[in-house]
């Protein structure tokens, strides 16, 4: 089968792309009789505007932003559904050379010490600003969540900016901001560049906190199942591929190209199954490839849960639940993956 136009599928420059830029580079895609395009973004928010508008059929995306455009916390809400996820982990505290060097003098310290040492570092200190790839974000929510541990007011004590990922490290340098929160590998390539250093790694944060989702236009879906379960069908395997250490040399390489990541591939490879935990390895969080795969109403409800926590929703609890079981949609994946009916 194939359509009479491309599969639009939108991405930002980060490791937990590498499903889909896999699954276009190895012919996944192909082999299942899809032309797919895919289309490299600056930020979250562009990829959410032209989901809205029918500028992209799909795309790699956060979940708490298809959440909050179902909810309509923010212009041009689209009806999105998540009929996969991509990714685990991946997201990493990365703060300026100042902060940085004082919380991880004599040797990295956990999560949670690191978030206290910050604490003692912004006492009697003006106050900081620190940045965010979207307002609602898993970056967001595992950021604020990390910085209330440590007994920081995310909400009184820090001035927040939004700034994409790719733009993080320039921001940085710039003294813009006083740190970030972002996906891979833009950590490694703050500590590569000299102008930061990373503090905390979401998986210490959070361990097995779902990250990437795929997320698709309801209407495109409704519209065309086959192509649907095509594309399901191609990303699995294409995980399953990500999910392989063996593999990571390639993978690096493929992302490393011009028309992707465009970075140096063994920054990338340290975010990738395998890769070096020393090194640049040290200032970036692996992303967890090919393990809970299938869009769960559990995952909707942490992520709701956590919003919640810092932000009123306009919706009751029931309500809530029922937009979860609309969004998330692990019957199209159980179809896809060839799996009988389960909960």
């Amino acid at each position: 089968m194939t359509l009479p136009r491309p599969i639009r599928i939108g991405l930002l420059r980060l490791t937990d792309s590498a499903p889909v830029i896999h699954a276009q580079a190895a012919g996944l895609f192909a082999a299942e009789g899809l032309d797919v395009t895919l289309s490299v973004e600056p930020s979250w928010a562009n990829l959410a505007d032209k989901l809205s508008y029918g500028l992209l059929d799909a795309a790699v995306m956060l979940p708490p932003l298809v959440l909050a455009m179902a909810l309509g916390l923010r212009p041009a809400a689209a009806r999105l559904i998540i009929p996969m996820s991509l990714s685990q982990h991946g997201n990493a505290v990365t703060l300026s050379n100042e902060l940085a060097g004082a919380i991880l003098e004599g040797g990295r310290p956990t999560a949670a010490e690191a978030g206290r040492r910050l604490a003692t570092l912004l006492r009697g200190r003006a106050r900081v600003t620190l940045a965010v790839v979207h307002a609602w974000s898993t970056h967001a929510l595992l950021f604020k969540s990390w910085l209330h541990a440590a007994g920081i007011d995310p909400q009184a004590d820090v001035d927040w900016a939004i700034v994409p990922p790719a733009d993080s490290v320039a921001a940085i340098e710039a003294g813009r901001i006083d740190g970030f929160c972002a996906g891979a590998p833009w950590g490694a390539v703050a500590a590569a560049a000299g102008v930061g250093r990373t503090v905390a790694l979401s998986s210490d944060i959070m361990p097995g906190h779902p990250e990437k989702c795929l997320a698709v236009r309801e209407v495109w879906a409704e519209e065309q199942p086959e192509a649907l379960h095509g594309v399901l069908r191609a990303l699995l395997r294409a995980a399953a591929d990500c999910a392989d250490p063996a593999n990571t040399p390639v993978l690096a390489a493929t992302l490393a190209q011009p028309a992707f990541l465009n970075l140096p591939p063994e920054i990338i490879a340290a975010s990738l199954p395998g890769g070096a935990r020393e090194g640049v390895g040290q200032d970036t969080d692996a992303c967890v490839f090919g393990a809970a795969t299938r869009p769960t109403l559990d995952q909707a409800r942490w992520f709701l849960d956590q919003m919640a926590r810092w932000r009123d929703l306009p919706v009751s609890a029931a309500e809530a639940e029922a937009l979860a079981a609309r969004i998330y949609r692990p019957d199209l994946y159980d179809t896809a993956a060839g799996v009988g009916d389960s909960t």
